[in-house]
């Protein structure tokens, strides 16, 4: 008999042995699964979920599901070169004397593109939009849906003028962000999942206990997470019904008391998470509507800025709505002085 023979059998005994026995780390890997050291998917860490793709499908892509490419190649080679974000001009910002560049340095009411950190990646899947249902990546609104004026437009009567995110409320469902802020942090307990948002530094505290709801509305609503398999679910209701008079930066960004929506979070390597969100609400959507697309622990890829959270220090001082409505008062001013010549 070969010594070989009798060897090999032993140091494949050998690795068995140390493949049981040793530790699971919180970065332990079972097959393609990463595990804490209590068993379960380890979704810890710092994700980013920007992306050049555009969450609803751009009238030039209508009928077209992925891009090429060479087409994604020129795209992200733009926006490297621009440092801007391609989306689509919003249609509430054209004016009959010409189009208003909503990412122009200096345009009144919005940012400079200092403060901006869209990326330069399109999403890895080529689609042309975040929706991968409807099949024509639109938010399937219903015909009276009340649309919010975005960001800068006014009028400015009363502090009611400005959206939320400009008051500092919040802007609406948690996780689909990017462009600003873009960067999630995951913790794990056995019992919980906490995902700290970058974006007015909301905490998300979701019990993985079963626990029954509380049936308190919440701007966010109550979450509560189960584990199917690899896969976190959180499902969310008992959302708070805020009123018309309040204003949100994007019309489907608002809590309603029929809002339900579920999302499903997936490890499917080192640096990435699977992220989907199904969100029904039959008072504004004709039908659910699903978004899909990467968390990536790998910001440089994503052509954002590297390091941990910023931190978000909305309004420093809260000078903004007071000025914000004393400019639109001396306007008024000096238009009645107008009118009065």
């Amino acid at each position: 008999m070969k010594l070989w023979n009798v060897v090999s059998p032993l140091i494949l005994v050998g690795l068995l042995l140390v493949g049981l026995l040793a530790p699971r780390s919180a970065t332990g890997q079972v097959g393609s699964v990463f595990l804490t050291p209590w068993g379960d998917p380890d979704l810890q860490g710092i994700w980013v979920g920007s992306t050049l793709t555009p969450l609803e499908r751009p009238a030039r892509y209508e009928g077209r599901e992925f891009l090429t490419a060479e087409e994604i190649a020129e795209l992200e080679s733009r926006a490297v070169n621009e440092d801007t974000r391609l989306l689509e001009r919003p249609a509430e910002l054209t004016t009959a004397g010409g189009s208003v560049d909503w990412r122009a340095d200096g345009t009144p009411g919005f940012y400079n593109n200092f403060w901006l950190d869209g990326g330069t990646a399109w999403s890895s899947s080529r689609r042309t939009s975040l929706i991968v249902d409807p099949p024509n990546g639109r938010i399937p609104y219903t015909a009276d849906v009340r649309h919010d004026r975005p960001h800068g437009m006014g009028p400015w009567h009363s502090n009611l003028d400005l959206d939320t995110g400009e008051r500092c409320l919040g802007d609406g469902l948690p996780q689909i962000w990017f462009g600003y802020n873009p960067n999630h942090q995951i913790f794990q307990t056995p019992q919980h999942i906490v995902i700290v948002h970058e974006m007015f530094n909301q905490r998300r505290v979701i019990p993985l206990d079963g626990r029954p709801s509380t049936n308190i509305p919440r701007w966010n609503g109550e979450p509560r997470g189960r584990w199917e398999g690899d896969t976190l679910v959180v499902e969310s209701s008992e959302f708070a019904d805020r009123p018309d008079n309040y204003r949100w930066s994007s019309t489907w960004r608002r809590p309603t008391s029929t809002l339900h929506m579920v999302e499903r979070f997936t490890r499917i390597d080192v640096e990435t998470i699977d992220y989907e969100a199904t969100i029904t609400d039959p008072v504004r959507f004709t039908e659910p509507w699903i978004v899909r697309f990467p968390l990536s622990t790998d910001q440089s890829e994503r052509g954002v800025a590297q390091g941990e959270l910023f931190e978000f220090a909305c309004h420093e001082g809260n000078y903004a709505i007071a000025n914000i409505l004393r400019g639109a008062r001396q306007e008024e001013i000096q238009e009645a002085g107008k009118a009065n010549r």
